[in-house]
Order: C-alpha cells, then structure tokens, then sequence
C-alpha cells in the first residue's frame, strides 16, 4: 500500500507533436464515420432585444427603490 501521493516520473526524453496527439487520441481506427448532421433550426424572432430587457429591468428596480424610500 502506497502511503504518500503517487509522482510521476519525468519523461526521460522530450515527446514531440506526433507522440503526443497519438498518446492523447489513440490511433485512428476504421469504426469511426464521419456523420453530417441535419442543418440547424431557424431561431424565431423574439419580442424584445436582450439591451431593452436589462433596460426594462434596472426600470422596474428603479421604480421599486422610489416606493421604498
């Protein structure tokens, strides 16, 4: 049983670029297709831009503080 936390041990020598990708993704392998994917949906129109709902919101805080005081 191991009581201190495991180190690894330096690379003995620098890895390049094509050792690195293949010790992260593996070597490419038949199996794998490419799939094309259905184009995505329109996005509808919405009533109110994202600037005038914050605009409307610091509003409605504004009007809230006034009754308040």
């Amino acid at each position: 049983m191991r009581l201190l936390p495991f180190r690894r041990r330096q690379a003995e020598h620098p890895i390049g670029e094509a050792e690195a990708y293949a010790r992260s993704y593996g070597e490419k392998s038949a199996d794998v297709k490419p799939v094309k994917l259905p184009p995505r949906r329109k996005r509808f129109e919405l009533a109110v831009s994202g600037e005038e709902l914050r605009r409307r919101f610091e509003e409605r805080l504004r009007a809230r503080e006034e009754v308040e005081e």
